[in-house]
C-alpha cells in the first residue's frame, strides 16, 4: 500500500510532539532535541514522518530529521482537517491528530520536506515581522485618524502615536534594506529577469522569489497557481446546482493580494495581460473578474521566465505548463 516501510503521524505543540505510526503504535516526546535524538531511535531510513505545518513549532523538528537523513513531509493543516471531516470523527486530542495525519500520509501522494537554507530561513522571519509591523502601521495610522477626527483632545497621546508611528516605518524600511540585501545577493539573476516583465514591481518579484525558494517548489505554473488560490473553483452539481465559478481563496492570501495590486498596471503596459483584460470585459464580466484573469496570467509569465532564463519578450511563446 505504501512506498515507505511505516510512516509515522506526528501532532507537535510546544512543549511535545505527539506520534502514532502506521501499525497503530503511540509515542510522546519533548519538543527539544532530547526528544528529537528519541524519537529518531523508532524511525529507519524507509520510514516516512508526517507533520502539519504548524507556524514555528514544526520547524526544529523538521530540519533536524532532514539533516539526519530521514524522510520527512510537512503538509497543509486545512488538507488534514477536510481530510478528517471526510472520516466524521468525533474525537479530537493530540494522539488522535497524530493517527489522522499518519492516516492522510497513508493515502495521499505527498511531497518531500526540502530543508531550507540560512538565506531563506532568514528572509521568510523577516516576512513574518514585516507583517507584523505593516498591521501596526495600519492600526497607527487608523488611531491618528481618529484622534484628528475629535480635534486632538490630547496632544500628548497625538505626539506619542507619532512617535511609534516614525519608529514602526524605520524598522520596516531597515528589514526591507535586509531583505533586498539577502534576495540580491543570492537571487540577483532571477531578480532582474521577473523586474523585466511590465506591471511586476520590485516588492512582488523578492516576495515571488522568497515564497517559491526561486520558484523551486514548484513542477509546473499551475501548481504555483493553485498555491497563489487564483486558480477558479467550479460549483456544478447535476442540473439543479449552477453556482458561479470563483477563486479558491485557499492560497497564501500575501502573494494574493500583491500580484492582484500588479495586475492593474499590468493591464495598461503588459501585451499579453492587457489582451486578456480586454477580451473579460468586452463578455461582460466584471473588472475585478477580468483582474484576477491578469494576475494569474502575470504569475504563469513569472514562472516561465524563472525557469527558462529569459527575460520578458511580448511575443515569447511558453512551452511549460
Amino acid at each position: 500500500m505504501y512506498k515507505y516501510s511505516e510512516i509515522f503521524g506526528v501532532d507537535i505543540s510546544k512543549d511535545v510532539f505527539d506520534v502514532v505510526n502506521s501499525k497503530g503504535d503511540y509515542y510522546q516526546f519533548s519538543n527539544d532535541l532530547k526528544g528529537f535524538k528519541a524519537f529518531t531511535k523508532k524511525l529507519t531510513k524507509e520510514t516516512l514522518v508526517v507533520m502539519e505545518a504548524t507556524g514555528y513549532y514544526h520547524y526544529c523538528l523538521a530540519q533536524y530529521l532532514y539533516e539526519q537523513g530521514y524522510l520527512v513531509s510537512v503538509v497543509n493543516p486545512l488538507s488534514v482537517k477536510r481530510f478528517i471531516q471526510m472520516k466524521l470523527s468525533k474525537i479530537k486530542t493530540d494522539k488522535s491528530d497524530a493517527k489522522a495525519i499518519c492516516e492522510y500520509g497513508s493515502f495521499n501522494e505527498i511531497p518531500l520536506y526540502t530543508a531550507k537554507d540560512e538565506s531563506q530561513a532568514e528572509c521568510l522571519q523577516l516576512i513574518r515581522l514585516m507583517d507584523i509591523y505593516l498591521k501596526q502601521r495600519t492600526m497607527m495610522k487608523n488611531k491618528i485618524h481618529g484622534e484628528k477626527t475629535l480635534g486632538i483632545p490630547s496632544k500628548s497621546v497625538y505626539r506619542s502615536l507619532n512617535r511609534s508611528l516614525k519608529s514602526i516605518k524605520k524598522e520596516i524600511s531597515l528589514l526591507e534594506d535586509r531583505l533586498n540585501l539577502l534576495v540580491k545577493d543570492h537571487q540577483q539573476k532571477q531578480l532582474t529577469l521577473l523586474k523585466s516583465i511590465p506591471g511586476m514591481g520590485v516588492k512582488t518579484a523578492l516576495m515571488l522569489i522568497i515564497m517559491t525558494d526561486g520558484f523551486n517548489r514548484f513542477e509546473n505554473s499551475k501548481q504555483l497557481c493553485s498555491y497563489a488560490g487564483i486558480t477558479p473553483t467550479i460549483r456544478h452539481s447535476g442540473s439543479s446546482v449552477r453556482g458561479k465559478s470563483r477563486i479558491s481563496k485557499m492560497g497564501n492570501q500575501k502573494m494574493r493580494n500583491l500580484l492582484f495590486l500588479c495586475s492593474f498596471s499590468a493591464c495598461k503596459y503588459n501585451k499579453g495581460c492587457k489582451a486578456i483584460y480586454e477580451r473579460i470585459v468586452s463578455k461582460g464580466k466584471s473588472k475585478k473578474l477580468a483582474l484576477i484573469a491578469v494576475s494569474n496570467k502575470l504569475l504563469k509569465q513569472a514562472f516561465a521566465i524563472a525557469k527558462s532564463g529569459l527575460p520578458y519578450d511580448e511575443n515569447f511563446v511558453s512551452v511549460l505548463k
